[in-house]
């Protein structure tokens, strides 16, 4: 299998069918490129390589976005955990790292980020 197949065999279960489904029905002559590219390389090489879990990949993921200040991103890769086995406990000690490593005020705003997503997450349960 290539690499832009096992991305997106790779990229359907940590992101789920419906994110994908709905970037590739979105997706244009403009960013088709992008969304290959990241179907590829990210999917593909980095998150299909096997010698870390998806687990540990979604923590170390959250932490860089986390420092980076990527507030969108964060939230859907918060949402991913679910697919991935990082729990709420993970999450919290990453975000502690990402304070010490990548300063307080972004791991606070990641922390306010990942709190409204699991909100999110637990009306979307209940009204399932």
């Amino acid at each position: 299998m290539d690499n832009y197949h096992r991305g997106v065999k790779t990229r359907r279960k940590v992101l789920g069918e419906q994110h994908v489904t709905r970037a590739e029905v979105s997706k244009t002559d403009f960013d088709g490129p992008f969304q290959e590219l990241i179907t590829d390389a990210a999917w593909g090489q980095v998150w299909s390589r096997p010698n870390i879990s998806l687990r540990e990949r979604s923590m170390i993921t959250i932490a860089l976005l986390a420092a980076l200040g990527q507030d969108e991103e964060v939230a859907m890769h918060v949402r991913s955990c679910s697919n991935t086995g990082a729990s709420a406990d993970d999450i919290r000690e990453v975000l502690l790292h990402v304070a010490i490593y990548a300063g307080v005020p972004a791991a606070n705003h990641a922390i306010k980020i990942v709190k409204e997503t699991f909100a999110e997450m637990e009306k979307e349960k209940g009204a399932a």
